[in-house]
């Protein structure tokens, strides 16, 4: 029988779930783009911000009203956003799709799972030390395995970085901190960007105009406005330890299309240690159920 206190959390992880494939779809969008426009990642992510705050200013003031949110939270989200997301981009330009986004997120669960202990006194039970444990030896084994990418040790500390940054905003929204997909947030990261984004080009210089606008218009609004939203949302009722083992399915959406999609080799040590990813997911949320 399903119990009252069930719902919210069976509905946290379908959110977080929605927001972990969203995520590993819009990664290979973005390498897709990095590959045929000319973009490079700090103005991918530019303009995922641009997208998703526009489309937040557009909506109607009745909807808008209350969801810029403190002015200090807007400013924290909107630059770990900014840091975590140019971050992942920068991994998946230089590391490769699916190694890119497998460490990123194969890295959340340890230090989000250690944070939460010793930041916010959640308790490790004996199946949430097991799913570390099979996190980091997936971990330790796509480290090991051929890259895709141009750069593999600055695409891997990279994806490590990224992970940090996710895992920061994880355990602040987990600790009672006012983390929200608004409009100041996008805006911030947005702002933090722009220099940057300027310096390397913030144009398309190659490939046809339609699909890479389209393909923008894509990472805005689904990876990156509904996504967080959906991800924010189920963080209210999953702890932060499940949360950061859920999104795994993250890299296991991004590999696939990564391998079929891209041509990126699937190696043996690539498909053991994803495995161990997502066996960790299966015993984590198991834990907290």
């Amino acid at each position: 029988m399903t119990t009252h206190a069930a719902v919210p959390f069976r509905r946290g992880l379908m959110c977080i779930s929605a927001a972990a494939v969203a995520w590993g779809v819009g990664g290979a969008v973005a390498a897709v783009l990095m590959r045929t426009s000319g973009l490079g990642p700090v103005a991918v992510c530019f303009w995922r911000f641009a997208v998703a705050a526009g489309c937040l200013a557009l909506l109607p003031t009745g909807r808008r009203r209350g969801a810029s949110g403190p002015l200090g939270a807007a400013v924290l989200t909107g630059i770990g956003l900014a840091v975590s997301q140019c971050a992942y981009f920068g991994s998946v330009r230089y590391a490769g799709l699916g190694l890119g986004t497998l460490i990123t997120i194969g890295a959340g669960p340890v230090l989000t799972s250690l944070g939460a202990r010793f930041l916010l006194g959640e308790r490790l039970t004996r199946r949430a030390l097991c799913a570390i444990g099979l996190a980091l030896g997936g971990l330790a084994l796509l480290v090991a395995a051929p890259a895709a990418g141009p750069r593999p040790v600055l695409g891997v500390a990279l994806a490590v970085s990224a992970g940090a940054g996710q895992s920061g905003l994880t355990l602040w929204a987990r600790g009672g901190g006012a983390a929200r997909a608004t409009a100041g947030a996008f805006t911030v990261g947005l702002l933090c960007l722009l220099p940057l984004a300027a310096a390397g080009g913030v144009l398309p210089t190659a490939g046809a105009p339609v699909p890479t606008v389209v393909a923008l218009l894509f990472l805005g609004t689904v990876p990156t406005l509904l996504a967080y939203r959906w991800y924010f949302a189920g963080l209210a009722a999953v702890p932060g330890a499940t949360a950061s083992v859920l999104v795994l399915l993250e890299p296991a959406a991004a590999a696939l299309i990564a391998t079929v999609l891209l041509g990126e080799p699937l190696t043996p040590g690539l498909l053991l240690g994803s495995a161990l990813l997502l066996a960790a997911i299966a015993a984590l949320t198991r834990a907290s159920a």
